[in-house]
């Protein structure tokens, strides 16, 4: 640590994700020097609704930020600026004089908006949504969200037409409280995420706005992903803390690429988080998906906007959270690594994790999490190794379709994220795409990648080639698996996640 070193500078990372707010220090070498976590409270008010308090994101960021200052045994005028990170697609929505929610924040994963999706879908405007924003109608993203919290919530809609009522992603939610209200902004890979912005514009876009019925005053300013965002004003952390600037923004899988220096077209990372997210850089040109892959903004830097194709699975980590929470079946998520090892194979046993539907490429929000193959020999270890191959399965989904969009291929993926330290899951990844899986020395690259945004905006790291050297490997994992194996594997996967689709339909009642 750097205590005795009043003079040491450091960089604050704020990761508000699903789950919890995690607040990390790195220094110059991307060592952290200190961290904190705080857990999110899930709200699940109806069937496939899911919310969160904005008011206990606030609370958890600004315990975190102490906390982590604390353990780092730093005083808060070694903070040189902030980055931050969040979850995206999440709405927060909030009244302009008095900074109260006007409602719970509407998570990503939350479905209600369902059937207006699919009547959307029917509409002249769907191809115009889907080419300006790159996005496909579905519920994940906030622009029907926003829409429908403006339906619903009694008098709303007047209020923001007023212009008495704002409207952000997390960031925007954060930046505004943490600049005692001063500032709505946000950046340019959040803003590419609510199905409201034009990519190839660079703007939100007023028909689509007109559509959702959705006033512009509610919308945040879009700034580039370094940039001087917001101040915290002296005081705000304890009593001696001085005003520090928030000097990078991204949502979380654009910071993770970011964070992982994959800064050349056709570098790949998967982020094993709640869900596992992959993104393809494929530089200053936006790729459109016939595979029902989201073509988005990765970030915008020194006026040079780089794209990047995403795929998503929507359960990836939250599989194991599954088997801990509601199965009891294990006590932590490190467990499934042996539990997994301690049998030959799945014993035949495959876990469609379509809890929530299913993303890319089937984006079928009617699909619902299965088990196959269970015999009386079926074990909890077949069961946590199934939760593993299921996310690894749904990988290789996502890789598939990205090849086929961009007409690359790769030779190695790069990992990260929570479940990226699960060695069984990464060897198996490997086999199951028959590529080299590269694991970082720091997993936590989407706090990094905040960290490094702001840091090049304040010059504590002086460019994008002074942080490629910094990145670091921990270990490589090889395919070792039998390629007839492999296939074999795959094939059964197909079959199983057929028919988990559309279970929720309007005849399965």
């Amino acid at each position: 640590m750097s205590e005795g070193n009043t003079s040491a500078k450091f960089i604050l990372a704020i990761d508000q994700g699903t789950t919890g707010t995690t607040t990390i220090l790195f220094d110059k070498k991307t060592s952290i020097v200190g961290r904190a976590y705080s857990p999110v409270k899930q709200i699940y008010p109806n069937l496939g609704w899911v919310e969160h308090d904005p008011l206990d994101i606030w609370q958890g960021t600004l315990d975190g930020v102490r906390a982590a200052v604390k353990k780092a045994g730093i005083t808060f005028s070694q903070i040189e600026a902030i980055g931050i990170t969040n979850q995206r697609e999440t709405v927060v929505v909030w009244d302009k004089t008095t900074g109260q929610p006007v409602h719970n924040a509407i998570v990503w994963q939350d479905r209600r908006t369902a059937d207006f999706c699919e009547q959307l879908k029917k509409e002249s405007i769907a191809a115009s949504i889907r080419a300006k924003t790159g996005l496909v109608i579905d519920p994940y993203f906030s622009g029907t969200k926003l829409r429908w919290l403006l339906e619903k919530v009694d008098g709303l809609r007047e209020r923001a037409e007023k212009g008495e009522i704002l409207f952000g992603t997390v960031d925007t939610w954060l930046m505004w409280k943490l600049s005692n209200g001063q500032a709505h902004v946000t950046d340019y890979s959040n803003a590419s995420r609510t199905l409201l912005f034009d990519i190839h514009k660079l703007a939100w876009d007023a028909d689509i706005l007109n559509y959702f019925k959705i006033p512009a005053n509610m919308l945040p300013q879009v700034r580039a992903n370094s940039s001087r965002f917001a101040e915290v004003p002296a005081g705000l952390f304890a009593d001696d803390s001085p005003a520090i600037p928030v000097c990078g923004v991204a949502g979380d899988q654009q910071a993770a690429l970011f964070g992982q220096a994959c800064y050349d077209p056709g570098n790949i990372k998967t982020t094993y988080g709640t869900g596992a997210f992959m993104l393809l850089n494929t530089g200053t040109e936006p790729k459109e998906s016939k595979n029902g892959l989201l073509t988005t903004i990765a970030w915008k830097l020194n006026d040079r906007v780089e794209y990047a194709l995403e795929g998503s699975a929507f359960i990836a980590g939250a599989a194991v959270q599954w088997l801990r929470d509601e199965l009891h079946l294990i006590e932590n998520a490190g467990e499934t690594e042996q539990m997994a090892l301690s049998v030959p194979d799945n014993g035949g046993v495959y876990l469609v994790p379509a809890f929530v539907g299913l993303g890319a490429p089937y984006w079928d929000h009617s699909a619902r999490g299965a088990v196959f193959g269970l015999t009386r020999g079926s074990s909890r270890n077949h069961l946590a190794r199934a939760a593993l191959e299921g996310i690894a399965y749904q990988v290789r989904d996502v890789l598939d379709a990205l090849k086929e969009d961009s007409g690359l291929d790769f030779a190695e993926m790069k990992v990260d994220g929570g479940a990226a330290a699960n060695n069984f899951l990464m060897q198996f990844q490997s086999d199951i795409l028959d590529r080299k899986i590269v694991r970082p020395q720091v997993i936590e690259t989407t706090a990094l990648g905040a960290a490094y945004l702001a840091g090049l905006e304040v010059g504590y790291w002086s460019s994008q080639d002074e942080i490629r050297q910094l990145w670091q490997v921990d270990r490589v994992f090889e395919p070792e698996l039998d390629p007839t194996l492999r296939e074999k594997y795959y094939a059964t996967w197909k079959k199983a996640v057929k028919r988990s689709l559309e279970w929720e339909n309007e005849d399965s009642h």
